[in-house]
């Protein structure tokens, strides 16, 4: 948690922003109210415990059409504060009582985010030590007996057997006899032949491994120059395509049923434990080194941390820092009189409204409170509108950020501006193929009004529209990359006319297509 604290303390409102604006365009109001909302949860962990206990996280409503960058800035908020983070649809929920999953799953779920966060986390900071380990494992496995261990004398087991039986009854006949069964309890005296004595008496004075003779140490100088030898050849990686047999632990899985609810934490976790009676479940696999090597490192990895200060953490960064994205939180809203599918839409919005509140859910990690998670719900509320949620579940979403619809500057910027540009991605793409795709000033700007175009026209599906556009626009390239390389082709608005003009005029063939 110390080092969460650290990276954000650095982060103002301006810099969250600024590294938002990298990833989406636009949407400035959006921005600037969840940099306030991951800011305002930095100063709450610096004030004392009980101070922070009384000042909840202010949860965002975000409205707006899709594809204009709702999911896009929870999910880089979550990935910039290093927080767990989660995004669930609120239709695939249903009240309890039917069929389906039920709201405290987003939790359950939330928990499993954080606990695999930070159990990598450690994972990585031993990460050195475990290769150092998974080395001398793999040198076990190809040079066997060459590990310069001291031979184990025989393990002397205690008896414990029944000798006789007897009974007691009450003198005054006052209740019922009682039978038991003595037994004998001690360590067996076994005889060595060939000095007389029992084992138990010779096993101070006579020790197998204080006679070594010289031959013996001889021979085990010429197993460490041998395993010497095979860790330089396997540092070299040349014997990364040799197989060796390893054990492959798999844990005990259960088939998810999501309409049994909570009720399958407790069952999955009793069933966890019955079937770790019956053995640990390893499997041996023979397999080349490389891939030996990996699954190696990830078990001395999880011998080398500690499994309950993984859960202890993971729990503490969820309540204090987690985030949960509900999308299409309009899905549920009851519009009008309700009836039907509508009284169960109001009954998951009620079933949410305690965990948005402060709940306490059980998971299979421990119990999580949900009273400092943050909630940022967004939905495009065509048809329906925020009034339609119920009162409570409003009021739990203080925070109202109405997002713009994109117009063709924003197409502009979204294929120019940010990291992940859709015009860079087909470029390194096609690169791979030694395909080189250049694109015009003037191209990219006749993409962009084709796009805000077909909007206007057709259903307005935000930024994805450009989706659809740059795929039809190269299809022919991406499919004859491999024959037509190596090459160079440049997009100008000529080539965007050629393959996109007439499908985007005809409205009716541009329906289907784009």
């Amino acid at each position: 948690m110390e080092n969460e604290k650290t990276r954000l303390d650095h982060l103002t409102p301006k810099e969250i922003v600024e590294e938002l604006d990298k990833y989406i365009v636009g949407q400035g109001k959006a921005k600037r109210s969840v940099a306030v909302a991951l800011r305002n949860r930095i100063r709450r962990l610096k004030l004392e415990p009980e101070i922070r206990e009384d000042i909840a996280p202010k949860n965002i409503l975000m409205i707006g059409p899709t594809g204009v960058g709702k999911t896009e800035i929870a999910r880089r908020l979550a990935k910039l504060a290093g927080s767990p983070f989660i995004k669930v649809e609120a239709t695939k929920y249903t009240e309890v009582g039917y069929v389906g999953r039920d709201v405290e799953s987003m939790i359950r779920d939330l928990m499993a985010a954080g606990y695999a966060m930070v159990k990598q986390e450690m994972q990585d900071s031993v990460k050195i030590d475990a290769q150092k380990r998974a080395e001398e494992v793999i040198l076990d496995l190809l040079v066997p007996g060459s590990g310069g261990k001291k031979r184990k004398s025989k393990q002397i087991k205690p008896i414990v057997k029944p000798v006789s039986s007897f009974s007691f009854s009450p003198s005054d006949g006052s209740g019922p006899g009682i039978m038991s069964t003595a037994i004998q309890v001690g360590i067996p005296i076994i005889h060595n032949k060939k000095i007389g004595k029992s084992l138990n008496e010779t096993t101070e004075s006579f020790r197998p491994e204080d006679k070594d003779t010289a031959e013996q140490e001889a021979e085990r100088e010429k197993f460490h120059a041998t395993r010497e030898k095979f860790r330089e050849m396997l540092r070299n990686g040349e014997l990364e395509d040799r197989t060796i047999e390893i054990d492959v632990n798999h844990e005990f899985t259960m088939p998810t049923f999501g309409m049994m609810g909570g009720g399958m934490e407790e069952l999955e976790s009793s069933l966890s434990g019955i079937a770790n009676l019956f053995g640990n479940n390893n499997k041996k696999k023979v397999l080349p080194v490389k891939r030996a090597r990996e699954i190696i490192i990830n078990q001395e990895s999880e011998k080398l941390i500690d499994a309950d200060r993984v859960t202890e953490e993971a729990r503490s960064r969820v309540q204090e820092m987690g985030i949960v994205f509900i999308d299409e939180i309009d899905k549920i809203a009851a519009k009008g009189e309700s009836g039907g599918h509508d009284v169960s839409r109001e009954g998951v919005q009620r079933d949410i409204l305690p965990i948005v509140e402060g709940a306490v859910i059980n998971t299979k990690y421990g119990q999580v409170d949900t009273s400092h998670i943050l909630f940022i719900a967004a939905g495009a509320f065509n048809i329906s509108k925020p009034s339609d949620l119920i009162p409570e579940l409003q009021g739990r979403f203080p925070l109202r950020v109405e997002l713009d619809s994109l117009h063709k500057e924003d197409f502009l910027r979204i294929l120019t501006e940010p990291k992940n540009a859709l015009t860079r991605q087909y470029k390194d793409l096609l690169g791979t193929e030694n395909v080189e795709i250049e694109f015009t000033p003037e191209a990219i700007d006749k993409l962009a009004g084709i796009a805000a175009e077909v909007n206007l026209s057709l259903e307005n599906i935000g930024a994805r529209r450009l989706h659809t556009i740059m795929e039809t626009l190269l299809e022919n390239i991406s499919f004859d990359a491999p024959d037509i390389a190596p090459t160079k082709v440049v997009i100008t608005p000529e080539f965007v006319n050629e393959r996109l003009k007439n499908i985007s005029e005809d409205q009716d063939l541009g329906r289907y297509i784009l």
